[in-house]
């Protein structure tokens, strides 16, 4: 039996009947005769499970082989498969806390995890890793018990309700990282390799971010589609539709923040060309400045007795004259950026 073959630590389980959570928490030997019963709903939480303890789960369930397979299978897009007697679904979640850097440092990399889930007809199932936060997915079926009266749906709604928030969060992260770098644009000391530093980190993590969430939309809407065959409550299918929206509006705001970075790109560009169009201007001003009496002096071959004329005290002034000029303004140009 599959209880034989995880460890209960790694397997979290919950029955509620109409609606109310029982305090007693049964083992996976019994779950199957649960499936039956019309005011059981279960769920069945799994960590990393073995091959052969899924494998077994499956077996007594009547979980689809191939399923099984994506179940443990590495790099499985976001999608849902429809079998004949459930479904099985593969999202990817945002490990929280979504923490924001100071302005000063590059932006952590987006830490994503991956959730599985089968859906049945009374029973979820989730496989997933130790960082996801089910416990917020937890908390997100005790805020509407009153949903859980409508069987399984409930359960995928409070799951995806959480994933999608997450996406919605690292957003609005990436939103306020990105007015921060336009805001950098302008300084009058021109964005430094810091800035570029930071801003190729934030479209990467946008690039994560967009890989994950845009395909929420089709997620969401193929479980309307078969949520609708069950003739779901309307408490139900209002929140299936909340839910949508929250999944296009995370689609919608990736693709407003990757035109805004790339307009921080060009802008970017721009500014630096109408910077070195201004330092050019002020050296060719200042070139001609000194060009003039030099190429006067140099015409005629000026030159004028002056005090220590053909001394090795003057020839030491003038090479501590001529290296420390050209050391203050290699520190000017240094400090402006133009060397």
């Amino acid at each position: 039996m599959a209880d034989d073959m995880v460890d209960r630590r790694d397997v979290r389980i919950a029955v509620w009947r109409h609606g109310t959570l029982l305090d007693q928490q049964p083992g996976l030997g019994e779950v199957r005769p649960l499936l039956d019963q019309d005011d059981a709903l279960v769920w069945v939480d799994l960590v990393d499970p073995s091959p052969s303890a899924l494998s077994a789960l499956a077996d007594d369930l009547g979980l689809p082989a191939q399923a099984v397979e994506d179940a443990l299978s590495a790099g499985e897009r976001s999608k849902v498969t429809r079998y004949a007697e459930s479904s099985f679904l593969v999202v990817y979640a945002l490990v929280p806390p979504v923490v924001k850097s100071p302005p000063d440092e590059v932006e952590p990399a987006l830490n994503i995890t991956r959730v599985s889930a089968f859906v049945l007809r009374r029973v979820l199932i989730t496989v997933r890793t130790p960082a996801f936060d089910v416990d917020a997915v937890v908390q997100r079926w005790a805020d509407s018990p009153e949903l859980l009266r409508d069987g399984v749906g409930a359960l995928v709604h409070g799951l995806l309700d959480v994933v999608v928030d997450r996406h919605l969060d690292a957003a609005q992260q990436l939103d306020d990282v990105v007015e921060s770098l336009e805001d950098g644009l302008f300084d009058e000391a021109g964005p430094g390799q810091h800035m570029q530093r930071r801003t190729y980190q934030v479209r990467r993590n946008l690039v994560d971010l967009r890989r994950i969430a845009v395909p929420m939309r089709d997620v969401v809407g193929a479980l309307i589609r078969r949520l609708q065959d069950t003739h779901p409550s309307a408490e139900l299918a209002a929140a299936f539709d909340d839910l949508y929206d929250h999944a296009v509006h995370a689609q919608e705001w990736t693709d407003s923040l990757r035109d805004m970075l790339a307009t921080i790109f060009e802008t970017n560009l721009s500014l630096a060309d109408a910077r070195l169009n201004t330092v050019m201007k002020k050296l060719t001003g200042w070139a001609a400045i000194i060009a003039v009496p030099t190429a006067i002096t140099g015409f005629f071959g000026q030159n004028v007795e002056y005090p220590g004329v053909n001394t090795w005290a003057a020839f030491a002034v003038s090479a501590v004259m001529i290296v420390t000029a050209a050391a203050v303004l290699f520190a000017m140009f240094k400090r402006r950026g133009w060397l």
